[in-house]
């Protein structure tokens, strides 16, 4: 190969044998390290050949669509929309109509590991719930009246039997601290465009759209705030009987429209729930879990939701709580899952994590093990850790006690790319990453998938299974999980649907259907889907079946004789 010098090609800088020999060693080193991928396992299990031609023809799909011949205007939109790592709210409308997201929307994703129940719910229905339910009300402590008003006091929604004891509306100067007001009134008298208006505000006072995501003068901690003022309104929305089981159904309904068959959803341990009627919360969980429980099986007797696996609970503490309130909360997790022992399957603290470390936990965390062991139950951790930036501070070090307290799967774990070592204990343990790229995103912890850990995790061969966290919060529209597979998907060069089903797959290897031992977890997670005979290992095998036929959709859709042809 000659170079080119002032219109005079000189000679080769090296022959042609050195140069292969270089390229030989290079393609070879390459290939080595891919050894260690996620991924490798899957793609050594000898793919059929319409496996293999799908994953092609997924990888032709993302280069077009990201290197599409366009107008230069509709270019800069592209930048805006479409560049690898986009985030997906801004990109949205344009998305929805790509190849790349029809195939995602179809993909058989497994199962739905790291989402809390409250912030599954769409929002849009939930309001549409609570004006359509007789004795729906609500109230603040003080009148909503300015623009500050209006963006930051607290309000809540309940159930009440008996007609409002104040006076004044919600919106005027003699509104009665606390007072009940019909929801509907409310919205009728709403002074910004009355009940659209009214819809349209408490959507933006429950969500954390690009606006607020995307400020770069918002830190988690701004952020965080956000989610202590959306929570407690999400919750009293959702948690009257009624509601609550028309919501249930339609999250069933729209996690299965998204190719997932099973999910564990993450509640709090002390969530108030008013039955039907009733006026004041229950004292406990026992009656919730039931219609949950009643909710499950009703779905499932349903043709929509006949080859839905299920759903089970983790229960959750905020880690804020005081020694006294996290004996309470977890001496209620043992109670429920005595009462309800398919339905809870785990316990997990929540809330910002930098608020107080696991170390300090340990002691209560080591008494809920005897406790659990006393009472003979399996209730397993699954801890939230290294969701933050730090690099050897007391919140990175909760991935040490997340992995000592034997977490069996570790939510976020987004500084662990930082620490060799516990990458390897991990690896050795099985514990499997719930990894959350949106919510990272949202919470300022990355700016885009492209600046997210995830693809040291998986070089390196960690098992990672995509979650949502709380999808209606992010104003995703939707509950299932293909907004963090497109976004993954999209945004990675080594991803590839491979590398998708990789972790499709995981989750359903480290999903809790039944309970086991530590000893029997592990000796699952250790056999192949073939070996097995548990149902982690049938599902895995039924789920091979069902990814080769949407990889035949793939080829037959896109291929030689489809549409991308």
């Amino acid at each position: 190969m000659g170079v080119e010098v002032n219109g005079e090609r000189s000679a080769k800088l090296c022959d042609d044998t050195a140069l292969r020999q270089y390229l030989t060693k290079r393609d070879a080193l390459i290939q080595e390290e891919r050894k260690q991928r996620h991924d490798h396992h899957f793609l050594q299990c000898s793919p059929s050949a319409t496996v293999v031609q799908a994953c092609n023809i997924v990888s032709a799909i993302r280069a077009r669509e990201l290197t599409h011949d366009l107008s230069m205007s509709a270019r800069a939109l592209a930048r805006e929309t479409t560049s690898p790592g986009a985030m997906f709210n801004p990109a949205k409308s344009r998305v929805h109509s790509t190849d790349l997201w029809k195939i995602v929307r179809r993909m058989p994703k497994g199962s739905l590991l790291h989402a809390h129940l409250e912030a599954l719910f769409d929002v849009d229905h939930l309001v549409t719930q609570c004006l359509a339910t007789p004795g729906m009300y609500i109230y603040a402590k003080n009148a909503i009246i300015s623009s500050v008003d209006f963006d930051k006091e607290p309000f809540s929604f309940r159930y009440c039997s008996k007609g409002p004891k104040g006076k004044g509306s919600i919106w005027t100067v003699d509104y009665e601290s606390g007072s009940l007001v019909p929801v509907t009134s409310a919205a009728h008298a709403f002074p910004h465009g009355g009940e659209a208006g009214f819809r349209s505000w408490v959507k933006k006072r429950c969500t954390i759209g690009a606006d607020r995501s995307g400020n770069v003068h918002d830190g988690a901690d701004a952020v965080w705030d956000r989610f202590k003022q959306i929570f407690p309104i999400l919750i009293s929305m959702a948690f009257y009987e009624p509601i609550f089981r028309r919501a249930l159904h339609r999250l069933f309904r729209e996690l299965v429209d998204d190719g997932i068959q099973y999910v564990e959803l993450r509640m709090g341990s002390a969530i108030p729930f008013q039955r039907e009627a009733q006026d004041t919360p229950d004292e406990d969980h026992g009656y919730l879990l039931e219609v949950v429980r009643e909710e499950i099986l009703a779905f499932q007797q349903t043709k929509v939701g006949m080859n839905f696996y299920g759903a089970r609970i983790i229960y959750t503490a905020p880690r804020i709580s005081s020694e006294q309130e996290l004996v309470a909360r977890m001496e209620r997790c043992i109670h429920a899952k005595q009462q309800f022992p398919q339905l809870i399957c785990g316990f997990d603290l929540v809330g910002q994590e930098d608020r107080r470390a696991l170390v300090d936990l340990v002691p209560v965390l080591l008494w809920f093990r005897q406790r659990c062991g006393e009472e003979g139950v399996e209730i397993p951790f699954f801890f939230h850790a290294g969701e933050c930036l730090g690099d050897g501070d007391a919140t990175d070090h909760n991935l040490f006690d997340a992995v000592l307290l034997d977490s069996r799967r570790i939510g976020h774990g987004l500084s662990l790319y930082k620490h060799p070592l516990l990458i390897d204990i991990v690896k050795e343990k099985n514990i499997s990453i719930e990894c959350c790229v949106v919510s990272n995103e949202v919470l300022r912890l990355t700016s885009s998938i492209q600046t997210h850990p995830l693809p040291a995790l998986l070089a390196r061969g960690v098992s990672v299974c995509l979650c949502n966290d709380d999808p209606a919060i992010f104003g995703q529209g939707m509950s299932g999980l293909s907004v963090e597979f497109w976004q993954t998907l999209q945004g990675l060069e080594n991803m590839g649907l491979a590398g998708l089903a990789a972790m499709a797959q995981n989750s359903i290897r480290w999903s809790c259907y039944e309970d086991l031992s530590s000893e029997e977890w592990q000796s699952h997670l250790q056999n192949s889907e073939s070996e097995g005979n548990g149902l982690n290992a049938m599902r895995l095998r039924q789920w091979r079946t069902q990814f080769e036929a949407f990889c035949q959709w793939i080829v037959d859709e896109f291929g030689p004789n489809g549409t991308f042809s």
